[in-house]
């Protein structure tokens, strides 16, 4: 999506997001799409509302009461945050996060939001649906490079799928085999002791 038709769906989410939340110190809405954040995948688009929230504890108070904090805001927010939640999942299918993040007195977005799944792909979906569990991995500018290229040359929809299709390949190495072999004697000498 070029910058222009970013910018303008951009500032309806903003007004939408504004309804939603009149008096809730709205602060603006950005709407990233793969290269403005690596956390984004290609053909992705991420949403992220920010909110000035007066007293809020800042990351010198300690992550307790930023997790109390975000709880309750939450909580308070929840029936504003399914609405958003539905809408943006019809207006943006390519969607996957709705975040909220949070900006201090003194200007300075806090560490941590609190985030929402929207939309996504067909293959997005289906995985919600599959027993498969969420691993959280860091990666590096190369590592993911290498993801998002089996994504471009459609080998995989996303970069979970990119990961579980490398995962797949390595299984089938005979490499593998005895690496899994050996696993599973070293399972049986720790139980013998």
């Amino acid at each position: 999506m070029d910058r222009a038709a970013l910018d303008g769906l951009q500032s309806k989410l903003e007004e939408q997001v504004k309804e939603h939340f009149p008096d809730d110190g709205v602060q603006r809405v950005v709407l990233l799409q793969h290269g403005d954040d690596p956390e984004v995948e290609p053909g992705g688009l991420r949403v992220r509302v920010f909110f000035k929230v007066a007293g809020i504890p800042s990351d010198r108070e300690g992550s307790q009461a930023r997790i109390q904090f975000f709880a309750a805001w939450r909580d308070a927010h929840q029936a504003m945050r399914n609405e958003l939640q539905r809408e943006f999942a019809q207006v943006l299918p390519a969607a996957r996060l709705l975040e909220f993040k949070f900006i201090t007195d003194d200007g300075t977005v806090l560490k941590g939001s609190d985030t929402m799944l929207i939309g996504g792909s067909a293959a997005d979906l289906a995985e919600r649906q599959r027993d498969l569990t969420p691993v959280m991995a860091r990666l590096g500018p190369v590592d993911l490079w290498t993801l998002d290229t089996l994504i471009t040359a459609g080998i995989a929809a996303n970069r979970a799928e990119a990961v579980r299709w490398v995962l797949a390949r390595i299984r089938e190495r005979p490499g593998y085999q005895k690496l899994s072999e050996r696993a599973r004697e070293l399972d049986e000498l720790k139980a013998q002791f």
